[in-house]
């Protein structure tokens, strides 16, 4: 079996990318490159953790890396013309459909039998049962989310253990478009009529089209 990890340059995607290699699993990785809206060294961080967890697996990972900056500039303007905080709040959730949609489409390039997560419940707003189901429903294709119900120190020792997590540490910018009041309780309802004005299906041409593979997301 092999697995899409969307890996983004945190403590708990590098984990979950070695917990399925210790489970069996192939692997290849995705970063979204959030730019202008995180920093370049965002980009080192996910090369380095991809070559940490390649030394302690022993295992051969290639990268992808897809432009998924204007794709949450398309979806703030978006939202902000409505003028509601709520509305804003919508953020997280379509800026995940969205990922969702690239590394569908990506998984079935490579021949991925699954799409994996370092989501695990509650962490962040985006992780509530509401907005999982609201995020999956936007691909046909299975998700894995191996650190689900673990408790954070848990994903942490396990980090410190295999090396990664002095790297997931390293100071970089944070996602600067996040919205002051996240949406927790989102639904299908109030999501695809955003989703239609925002043209979902041409920003997954675009990104596909800008995407970098192994070779070029190593030197990128």
């Amino acid at each position: 079996m092999k697995a899409l990890v969307l890996l983004s340059g945190g403590i708990d995607s590098p984990v979950a990318m070695y917990e399925l290699i210790q489970d069996g699993w192939d692997v290849a990785a995705l970063h979204m490159d959030n730019r202008p809206f995180t920093d370049d060294t965002y980009i080192e961080k996910v090369k380095m953790l991809v070559e940490q967890v390649e030394k302690v697996t022993g295992r051969t990972i290639p990268l992808y890396v897809a432009d998924h900056g204007r794709n949450q500039t398309t979806i703030a303007r978006k939202l902000s013309e409505d003028g509601e905080a709520t509305t804003r709040g919508l953020q997280c959730v379509l800026c995940k459909r969205q990922m969702y949609r690239t590394a569908e489409a990506i998984a079935r390039e490579v021949g991925a039998h699954a799409i994996a997560t370092g989501e695990s419940l509650g962490q962040v707003a985006s992780q509530t049962m509401h907005n999982l189901a609201v995020e999956d429903d936007a691909i046909s294709f299975p998700m894995v989310r191996p650190l689900l119900g673990l408790d954070k120190e848990d994903i942490i020792e396990v980090a410190r253990r295999i090396g990664t997590f002095e790297v997931s540490t390293i100071p970089s910018l944070c996602c600067s478009i996040l919205p002051d009041r996240p949406a927790t309780h989102s639904s299908l309802d109030r999501v695809l009529p955003y989703e239609e004005q925002i043209g979902a299906g041409e920003l997954l041409k675009v990104s596909m089209a800008n995407l970098k593979g192994p070779a070029e997301s190593r030197d990128a």
